[in-house]
């Protein structure tokens, strides 16, 4: 299945694009998708655990599982106060 993913702010700069296509196993996760994102590129490993995940524009949990065509958004900590 394809998954587009979004990313934002600091994840973005890393990775050097906003915006980007997975190919990943039917049934995958949102965790998959980082995973594979990762394997990608590597020096956001790191920041896993700061992380929130969307699917489709609503806040997700990693262990959701996507569907062919969903959008997955990663999301790293707001700064600012």
């Amino acid at each position: 299945m394809q998954v587009r993913v979004r990313l934002f702010a600091s994840l973005r700069e890393c990775v050097g694009r906003e915006r980007l296509e997975l190919e990943l196993p039917d049934g995958s996760s949102v965790e998959e998708a980082w995973r594979s994102l990762t394997s990608r590129h590597p020096a956001l490993e790191a920041r896993r655990a700061s992380l929130a995940a969307a699917v489709n524009r609503t806040y997700a949990a990693f262990d959701k599982a996507l569907e062919d065509g969903d959008e997955v958004a990663f999301i790293p900590p707001g700064r600012g106060g």
